[in-house]
């Protein structure tokens, strides 16, 4: 898929590759959209992928002494999900991150990855949009920072040139009189591209609107504010009365597309419902209904090791520690994790089911953290600790998990229940005694295609008994 792969250790590094190769380079972190669309050949002529998941500077969350969130191009979902700051200030960015995907999913992706694949159904770029959030690109000509209503040119269109890398994204924090939240409509509760999402903030006065920003997602090409609904209401108390009518406002500030998810008819009816709902929340002090305190992230690490020095495949050797034991590779540098683990490695208890990061057949931990190895680069293994279901059992004795999957008849045909165990026995490092609801988030990123999934859980819940 890639001619050549680069570990970088610094912007510095990255910025001068992208001047040098241009539309031939791609910036690679979480990597959860760009592996499938090389795969799909919807990036033409790409030969070379840069990745900067080891520049830990990228990782930060800060607040600035004006008041503004800052956010690394290397900050996941799962980060957003979890972060307190996060949490408190910025609220609607916090729901929606954890409504993307699955936990293995949100390891991966990245914030700054969303906003750049432009496309309209990405969760995080609506609440963004209502934040008010700008973007920095650097290049070697130097930093521009442009408003996320003024970064796209239509869908997965941007005005990022071929030479800049996004390092930062920043927007003011809610203050205390402001109140938000994210509603996201979707044919299914997890794992779930968005039919209609909304992005609400209210700054209110006692019980009266002060000023509001309404945005809209999955709706129209580019995400956008429902200006009329906003403006109405301004000065108005959330009656059910002005509820309704804001929520028929938004519906008029949309032109909503036709595609295979959903009509346009359609959208533009639930735009009014989600609308509704999210205002209805507000107003009755319920945004945050739904969203664990807690997140699951099924991850123990929270940045990646930093290198000492550049890498680049194939000159180099992928030299990584699987399953507690060091290799050296001279081959598979241009395939997936997944695959190299399977085809260099000969690692076949990590199965590939969908090769889209759907059914989580493929989980492995990754430094620490549960990931679709389907997604991952295999480069990404140089100078990495890597666990896969074969790693689980100590010598003879099987993981707690593997041992209940067994005794309570939870291996069904087999062949997705790698990814099952991988996920319980991660989320037992996490929370040693996880609820039943915390237990299915955990699972949420796994897909059985033979039955239910009762006697999964009832196994996972049954060996945080023998581990505690």
């Amino acid at each position: 898929m890639w001619h050549e792969y680069i570990n970088a250790t610094s912007t510095d590094e990255v910025i001068h590759i992208l001047a040098e190769k241009r539309e031939r380079a791609r910036v690679i972190a979480g990597g959860t959209d760009l592996i499938l669309e090389l795969e799909r050949g919807a990036r033409k002529g790409v030969d070379t992928l840069i990745d900067v998941t080891r520049i830990s500077k990228l990782h930060k969350i800060y607040l600035d002494e004006d008041n503004a969130i800052h956010l690394g191009a290397l900050v996941t979902h799962n980060d957003c999900a979890s972060n307190p700051l996060i949490r408190m200030r910025a609220y609607p960015l916090s729901r929606a991150a954890w409504e993307v995907g699955a936990p293995q999913i949100r390891n991966r992706g990245t914030i700054a990855g969303n906003l750049i694949t432009a496309s309209p159904a990405n969760d995080t770029i609506t609440p963004l949009m209502a934040l008010g959030a700008s973007v920095t690109l650097l290049s070697k000509n130097g930093e521009r920072t442009i408003p996320l209503k003024e970064f796209y040119a239509g869908v997965r269109k941007t005005v990022m040139q071929a030479d800049e890398m996004l390092v930062d994204i920043s927007f003011p924090a809610m203050t205390k009189s402001q109140r938000g939240a994210f509603i996201k409509l979707a044919l299914r509760r997890a794992q779930a591209i968005s039919l209609v999402d909304v992005a609400l903030i209210l700054d209110l006065k006692a019980d009266t609107v002060k000023s509001a920003s309404i945005t809209l997602g999955a709706v129209t090409p580019i995400i956008a504010h429902a200006e009329k609904a906003e403006q109405f209401l301004v000065g108005k108390k959330l009656t059910d009365k002005n509820i309704l009518q804001a929520a028929e406002l938004a519906v008029e500030s949309a032109t909503p597309i036709d595609d295979v998810r959903g009509s346009a008819t359609y959208r533009r009816e639930m735009v009014k419902v989600v609308t509704k709902r999210g205002l209805t929340m507000i107003r009755n002090g319920e945004e945050e209904s739904g969203m664990p305190k807690k997140p699951i992230l099924l991850s123990n690490q929270t940045v990646d090791g930093e290198l000492d020095t550049v890498s680049k495949f194939p000159e180099s050797s992928i030299e990584t520690t699987i399953n507690n034991k060091k290799y050296s590779f001279n081959s598979g540098y241009e395939k997936t994790l997944l695959r190299f683990l399977r085809e260099e490695g000969m690692l076949t208890g990590t199965k590939e089911g969908c090769a889209e990061g759907e059914c989580g057949a493929c989980t492995v931990f990754l430094d620490g953290q549960a990931v679709m190895s389907c997604l991952v680069p295999a480069p990404r293994a140089h100078q990495a600790e890597i666990i896969t279901v074969e790693g689980l059992a100590d010598h003879e004795e099987l993981h707690p998990v593997q041992e209940k999957f067994i005794e309570h008849g939870a291996v069904q045909c087999g062949y997705c229940i790698p990814g099952f165990i991988m996920s319980g026995a991660k989320l037992l490092e996490e929370k040693p005694n996880p609820t039943k609801d915390e237990i299915q988030q955990a699972i949420t990123g796994n897909l059985c295609r033979c039955t239910g999934y009762y006697k999964i859980v009832s196994a996972i819940e049954s060996a945080s008994k023998m581990k505690a």
